[in-house]
C-alpha cells in the first residue's frame, strides 16, 4: 500500500483537491482518497510531490503498427503525400517488434493507461498482450473497389479472432469516408453491431469539402449506431458541420494537433469545437506522423495555440472524456475508491496560474 500527494490532485469528481491524499494498493487499485483542505500534516507514509496528480492519460487515436515509420516522412506536404508514403513504406519492418515495442514502453512513461490502437494486421498483437497499458483494438477496414468489399470484411474478422484469442477488446472502424466504399460501409454495418466504439477519420484534409454531405451521411446513417463513435483529426471541421453531424448521440471529437501540424502544418478550430461540444479528446496518431507519442506533448500545443483553455478542462479531455468515449469508465478516468486509473504526475507546471510550461514534465508513480 502506498499514500501519495501533491499540491493539487486532479480527481474528475470534483474540485481538484489541495494537498489531498491517495492510498492505493498494491495492485494499484485507489482504496482512498482524502481532502485535507489544503493541510496536510506530515505523515512519513505519506510521499509528496510538488507538482499535481492526474488520472493515468487516455490515448483515443493511435496506430502503434506504423511505429517503424519514425522519421520516415516528410513534414508538412499534405494528407495526400503522407498517404502515398505510408503504403509505400509500411510494410518495411513491419514484424520488426522493437519499434513497437519502444513506443509502448514510451507511452507508458508518458502516463498513458488505456489506449485505443488502430490495427490493420496483428503484427503488434504480442506486444500489447504484454504491456501495462490496455488496449482496445480498432479494427479498420478501407477500400474503394466494392468487388472486395467482402474480402475486406472476412480479413477484419480474421483479424478479430485472432483479438479474441489473446483476450484483447475489439472494435470493427471504417478509416474514412473518402477511401472506404458504401458497399463496404454496408458490409461493415453488419458487424459492427457489437462496438462499444468506433472511430474515423473525418475532416483532416481541405478535400474533404467537396465531399462533405458524403461525411454527414456517413456519420449519421453509414456507420453502426452501436457504442460511441469518435471523430478523429476534425481539422477542417465547421461549425455548420459539427451541429449537423451532432444530431448523432454519444459523438466524440478526438483531437491530434501535433499529427496535424505535421502532415497539414494546420490546427482544428478548437474554440469553436469548445464551444459547440463537451465531448472532446485526445489522441497522439501514429510515430509516421508525430515524433513522441506523448498527451502531454498534445496538450501543451493546445495550450500554447489556445491558452484561454483551461488546464483543467485539457485534463479532463485527456482522462475522463476519453474513457467516457471508449466506454471504459469502470478503472479509468477518475481518482476514486475501486479504480485503477493509474496515477500521473506533472512537474514543473505554473501553479499560480495552473498553466503548463515548456518544460512540463511526466513521472508515472502508479
Amino acid at each position: 500500500m502506498r499514500k501519495f500527494s501533491a499540491q493539487y490532485i486532479f480527481t474528475n469528481t470534483g474540485q481538484p483537491l489541495k494537498r489531498g491524499i491517495v492510498t492505493v494498493d498494491d495492485t494499484g487499485r485507489i482504496i482512498d482518497v482524502e481532502d485535507t483542505n489544503g493541510l496536510l500534516a506530515e505523515k512519513s507514509s505519506v510521499e509528496f510531490y510538488n507538482g499535481v496528480i492526474v488520472p493515468g492519460f487516455v490515448n483515443c487515436h493511435c496506430h502503434l503498427e506504423l511505429s517503424h515509420l519514425k522519421g520516415k516522412i516528410d513534414e508538412g506536404k499534405g494528407l495526400r503525400y503522407f498517404i502515398e508514403q505510408v503504403i509505400k513504406q509500411r510494410d518495411l519492418n513491419l514484424n520488426d517488434m522493437k519499434n513497437a515495442a519502444e513506443a509502448d514502453s514510451a507511452m507508458f512513461k508518458e502516463g498513458i493507461s488505456l489506449c485505443a490502437d488502430i490495427c490493420n494486421n496483428d503484427s503488434t498483437f504480442p506486444v500489447k498482450k504484454n504491456s501495462r497499458i490496455k488496449y482496445i483494438n480498432m479494427l479498420e477496414a478501407f477500400g474503394l473497389d466494392t468487388a472486395k468489399a467482402q474480402n475486406m470484411i472476412d480479413k477484419i474478422i480474421k483479424l478479430s479472432e485472432a483479438s479474441a484469442n489473446l483476450n484483447m477488446p475489439y472494435n470493427f472502424v471504417p478509416h474514412a469516408v473518402y477511401s472506404t466504399s458504401p458497399a463496404l460501409l454496408r458490409l461493415l454495418k453488419q458487424i459492427s453491431h457489437a462496438n462499444r466504439a468506433s472511430s474515423i477519420h473525418f475532416m483532416e484534409t481541405q478535400d474533404e469539402n467537396s465531399a462533405v454531405k458524403d461525411n454527414i451521411a456517413a456519420v449519421l446513417n453509414e456507420i453502426t449506431p452501436s457504442g460511441n463513435l469518435i471523430l478523429v483529426h476534425n481539422t477542417f471541421i465547421t461549425k455548420e458541420i459539427l451541429i449537423l453531424v451532432n444530431k448523432r448521440d454519444n459523438l466524440f471529437f478526438c483531437l491530434c494537433p501535433a499529427s496535424n501540424i505535421y502532415i497539414e502544418k494546420k490546427l482544428p478550430p478548437v474554440y469553436m469545437l469548445k464551444e459547440e461540444t463537451e465531448n472532446i479528446v485526445i489522441g497522439t496518431d501514429s510515430l509516421a506522423s508525430n515524433k513522441k507519442l506523448s498527451i502531454l506533448e498534445e496538450l501543451k500545443i493546445l495550450q500554447h495555440h489556445f491558452p484561454s483553455i483551461a488546464f483543467e478542462e485539457l485534463i479532463k479531455w485527456a482522462t475522463i472524456n476519453g474513457a467516457i468515449a471508449l466506454g471504459e469508465t469502470e478503472f479509468f478516468g477518475r481518482i476514486e475508491p475501486k479504480k485503477k486509473p493509474g496515477l500521473v504526475l506533472i512537474s514543473k507546471i505554473d501553479l499560480e496560474n495552473m498553466k503548463l510550461k515548456p518544460e512540463s514534465f511526466i513521472t508515472r508513480l502508479i
